[in-house]
């Protein structure tokens, strides 16, 4: 059944009523093709054939130049940063007998030259487990790659390449990402599936800044987010700002159907130090109580049920034995409560007081041990190497 609107069928118009509408049908007309036609470049063209693996993100569009004929940031940041970004093959002899076996390529990554030495910033799981390191330049060379020091607790290594073998080549500028708001532009370049897309730029924004990222079993990262693309390849490669610097080093990303352009970096801040230890020790050095956590921790309840004088604090599992915390009389099962007058409700609130010291130390921890609160003083030793994060 069909309603119509009785006013309007209940009068025929005139003449000059019809003219007047085919008038104004006209001119509507006209003016409907000069906004559409303007936007007729823009519809999509068919779908490029898929990649075996995961469909690359979708930048958003990025702002236009400030000012008519003005190149666009992403531009010069390309021009200036992609060439000090490399490619690196993680090789293995593949169990070979013969010495002149060719290796095994077992997965590639990225990296960032950061200077005129030679010298590499990547992701450890980039370059874990290699019998080999291959570096691919932007000048078209490959060179092997010498691994310098690793650091599987920020996922951070360090390579070198001989830059008398180099040729020219560019390094990039290293920012501050203390600086870093959110918002504002983030281009992220490196290697996506290899080596057929070399300095693959992509364009983004920060999205959120400290985001804890749990990676494998456990293991947490505070890092950048940014919907600037990141895929298997990007790792170790550079996140930069406006300003061509480097803000972050490309670590990882969420893979989940739910999701898209949910994408992390490593904080350059928080990378430096590693840098500079890697660089001239080869390894971090890091003070270290003795101590393991099992992620116990006291709260309200914990408090009334076993009578303790705090609701907060953390539960020493186990001490190491012979170990600083050890030494200084710390036992299984206390309760961590302050380090240096610093109240320690978290397991991360340990490890950010931590950070403020050095091996050699002497540091007051309180704890407390059958409902008494006691105060040890203990001198910090320095943590054994991980190799298993």
């Amino acid at each position: 059944m069909r309603y119509y609107d009785p006013d309007f069928y209940g009068k025929r118009p005139g003449f000059l009523a019809y003219l007047a509408m085919g008038l104004i049908g006209a001119l509507i007309g006209g003016l409907i093709v000069a906004v559409i036609a303007p936007t007729w470049g823009l519809i999509p063209t068919p779908q490029a054939p898929r990649l075996q693996g995961r469909q690359a993100d979708i930048a958003p569009p990025v702002a236009p130049p400030a000012s008519p004929g003005e190149p666009s940031p992403i531009i010069t940041i390309a021009e200036k940063v992609g060439p000090a970004v490399v490619g690196i093959k993680n090789m293995s002899n593949g169990g070979g007998i013969f010495k002149a076996h060719p290796g095994i390529e077992q997965g590639s990554g990225s990296g960032v030259l950061i200077d005129e030495q030679g010298f590499i910033v990547t992701n450890n799981h980039v370059v874990e487990g290699a019998e080999k390191l291959v570096v691919s330049l932007a000048n078209g060379k490959e060179l092997e790659g010498k691994l310098i020091g690793r650091d599987p607790r920020t996922d951070l290594a360090v390579v070198k390449i001989d830059p008398s073998q180099a040729g020219k080549f560019l390094f990039a500028r290293l920012g501050d990402s203390d600086k870093v708001m959110v918002g504002e532009l983030a281009v992220a370049i490196g290697n996506p599936l290899g080596e057929e897309f070399a300095r693959t730029v992509t364009a983004g924004i920060i999205s959120a800044l400290n985001r804890t990222v749990e990676v494998g079993e456990g293991q947490k990262f505070t890092l950048l987010q940014t919907d600037a693309a990141i895929n298997p390849g990007n790792s170790g490669g550079a996140l930069v700002n406006n300003q061509g610097e480097v803000i972050g080093i490309n670590s990882v990303k969420i893979i989940n159907e739910k999701v898209e352009g949910m994408n992390f970096a490593i904080p350059i801040n928080t990378a430096k130090p590693i840098i500079r230890d890697l660089i001239t020790q080869g390894k971090v050095i890091r003070p270290w109580l003795g101590i393991l956590y099992r992620g116990v921790n006291i709260n309200d309840q914990a408090k009334e049920q076993y009578g303790l004088p705090v609701n907060y604090g953390i539960v020493v599992d186990s001490v190491v034995l012979n170990g600083p915390a050890a030494k200084a009389g710390m036992q299984d099962k206390d309760i961590l409560i302050a380090f240096n007058d610093k109240k320690i409700a978290t397991f991360p609130d340990l490890q950010q007081a931590l950070e403020k010291t050095k091996v050699g130390d002497n540091v007051t921890v309180t704890i407390v041990r059958d409902k008494t609160t006691k105060a040890l003083n203990i001198k910090l030793g320095e943590m054994p190497q991980q190799t298993n994060p």
